[in-house]
C-alpha cells in the first residue's frame, strides 16, 4: 500500500502529464475565442461596448452583487473598450501559438473574463466552457509541445542553455531579455490596475476563490513568476526541484478538473434530459429542427425532421452518449468509439442549429480524452502547417517520455495503443451577428 502511495506520488510530482492534450487544449479554445471575437467585430459595440442593450449601469450593478471580474467596469469610456478587446484578440492569438503561455495564459484569461462578465446574456452555451476552461488553463503547462516557447525552449537547449517550454524561459546560464520585460510590463500593468480598478481590485474583495480576492490572485501568479525565474538562475538545485514538483503536482491537478469538468456537464446534460417528456417520448430534437433562429439550413433540417424514425434515433442516440460517457473511460475501445460519437454529434449541432462556437468548444474540450499516440501521428500532419509552425518537432522538452492523461492509464502500454455537453441547446439566446 506504501509502496503504491509512493508511486502514485512520484507520478504525479515527477512529469506533467497530458502535454498533447493540453496543448491541443490550449491551440483549440484560444483559436475558438479568437474566431468568435473576430467575427464579432462588427457587433462589437452592441455585444460588449456603449451600445449594449445591457448598458454598463446595468452591467455595474451586477457585477457589484457578484463580483465577477471584467476590466471593462472600470471606466465606461469608448477608448477603453476597444483597448480591451483589441488586446483580448491579441492574447488570444499568442496564446494560441504558444509564446509565453506562462503570461498569455493569464492575460488570456482576463480578456474572457472581461468581455463575457459584461454581458452575461451573450452566449449560446460555449462560451461557459472557454470560461471554466480559461481559469483552469492557467495552472496547466499547456506549452511543452506545439507551442513557440517549446521551439524556443529545444533550441536554447541545443545551444548549451537551459529553456523553460512555458515561456518566461530563463536558463541558469542566460538572459532573457523579451522576458524580463514581459514581467515588468505585467508588474506595471498590475500597479495600474490596482489604482484604475474598482472594488473588485480590493484586497479584501471577492475573487476566484472564496477568501482570495483578484489582487491577491493576479500578484500571487506575477510573485511566483518572478520567483520562478530567480531559483532557475541562482538556485538550480533542491530549490529548483522543489518548484518543478509543485509546478508538475498543480498542472496534473487542473488537468484532472478539467477531465471531471467535461464528465459533469455530460453526466448533467444526459440525466436531466432523461426526465424530460419530450426526450422521453423522443421527439426533442423535432422542435429545434423547426424553429428558424436555429436553422440556418431549414431545408436540411426540415429534411431530417420529417423522418420520425431519424429523430426517434436521435434523440434517444444523444441522451444514451452523454448519460454513458463517463462510465466508458475506463475502457479504451468503447471511450474512442464514443468519443467520435460525441464529435460527430457537435458537429452535426454546428450545422443543424448553427452553433458553430459552442460545438468547436465543446469538440475542443472532448480531445483532452483522446489517445496520446494518435495525437502523436498528428505530428506528421505539420507539414501542412504554415511556416515556420511547420518546421519544428513538437516533443516535450527534457529526457522523459511523454507521459498520458489518468484516462489513458486503463488504454494499456503507450506504444501499442492505438472525451462533452452535447447537451443540445435549448431555447436560448444566440449572439448578434
Amino acid at each position: 500500500m506504501t509502496a503504491s502511495l509512493s508511486r502514485a506520488l512520484a507520478r504525479v510530482t515527477g512529469a506533467s502529464l497530458g502535454p498533447y492534450q493540453t496543448a491541443l487544449l490550449r491551440i483549440g479554445l484560444s483559436f475558438t475565442w479568437l474566431c468568435y471575437l473576430l467575427r464579432e467585430w462588427p457587433n462589437r459595440h452592441e455585444l460588449y461596448g456603449p451600445n449594449a442593450p445591457w448598458s454598463w449601469g446595468m452591467a455595474h450593478e451586477l457585477t457589484g452583487d457578484n463580483h465577477a471580474f471584467t476590466a471593462l467596469m472600470w471606466s465606461d469610456s469608448p477608448v477603453w473598450f476597444e483597448t480591451v478587446y483589441a488586446l483580448a484578440i491579441v492574447f488570444s492569438a499568442l496564446l494560441m501559438l504558444g509564446w509565453r503561455t506562462r503570461t498569455m495564459s493569464v492575460l488570456s484569461m482576463l480578456g474572457v473574463l472581461s468581455l463575457q462578465n459584461r454581458s452575461v446574456f451573450i452566449g449560446d452555451g460555449g462560451d461557459n466552457v472557454v470560461h471554466l476552461m480559461a481559469l483552469y488553463m492557467v495552472l496547466t503547462r499547456c506549452g511543452q509541445v506545439w507551442s513557440l516557447d517549446a521551439r524556443r525552449a529545444a533550441r536554447r537547449k541545443r545551444e548549451g542553455a537551459e529553456g523553460d517550454e512555458n515561456g518566461q524561459g530563463f536558463g541558469a546560464g542566460s538572459w532573457d531579455l523579451t522576458g524580463v520585460v514581459l514581467w515588468v510590463v505585467c508588474g506595471l500593468g498590475l500597479v495600474l490596475a490596482q489604482f484604475l480598478g474598482d472594488d473588485r481590485m480590493s484586497w479584501t474583495g471577492e475573487g476566484p476563490l472564496p477568501g482570495l480576492s483578484w489582487p491577491v490572485a493576479l500578484w500571487g501568479l506575477w510573485a511566483v513568476q518572478g520567483l520562478w525565474w530567480a531559483v532557475r538562475r541562482h538556485a538550480p538545485g533542491e530549490p529548483r526541484a522543489v518548484l518543478d514538483a509543485l509546478a508538475h503536482l498543480a498542472h496534473n491537478g487542473a488537468l484532472l478538473v478539467i477531465m471531471a469538468e467535461v464528465c459533469l456537464i455530460y453526466a448533467t446534460a444526459g440525466w436531466y434530459k432523461v426526465q424530460g417528456t419530450r426526450w422521453q417520448d423522443g421527439t426533442a430534437l423535432f422542435y429545434p429542427m423547426h424553429i428558424d433562429y436555429f436553422s440556418p439550413w431549414p431545408w436540411l433540417s426540415h429534411t431530417l425532421a420529417a423522418s420520425s424514425l431519424v429523430v426517434l434515433l436521435l434523440s434517444y442516440g444523444t441522451v444514451a452518449v452523454q448519460v454513458a460517457f463517463p462510465f466508458t473511460l475506463l475502457n479504451r475501445r468503447v471511450k474512442n468509439v464514443l468519443l467520435a460519437l460525441m464529435m460527430a454529434e457537435h458537429l452535426g449541432i454546428a450545422v443543424l442549429l448553427g452553433l458553430p462556437f459552442f460545438s468547436l468548444a465543446m469538440i475542443v474540450a472532448d480531445a483532452v480524452f483522446l489517445p496520446t499516440s494518435f495525437l502523436r501521428r498528428l505530428e506528421g500532419a505539420r507539414r501542412l502547417l504554415p511556416l515556420p509552425l511547420a518546421r519544428w518537432r513538437p516533443e516535450p522538452v527534457g529526457s522523459c517520455p511523454a507521459p498520458r492523461t489518468p484516462a489513458e492509464e486503463a488504454d494499456g502500454p503507450a506504444d501499442g495503443s492505438a472525451g462533452g455537453p452535447a447537451a443540445v441547446p435549448g431555447p436560448g439566446r444566440r449572439t448578434v451577428g
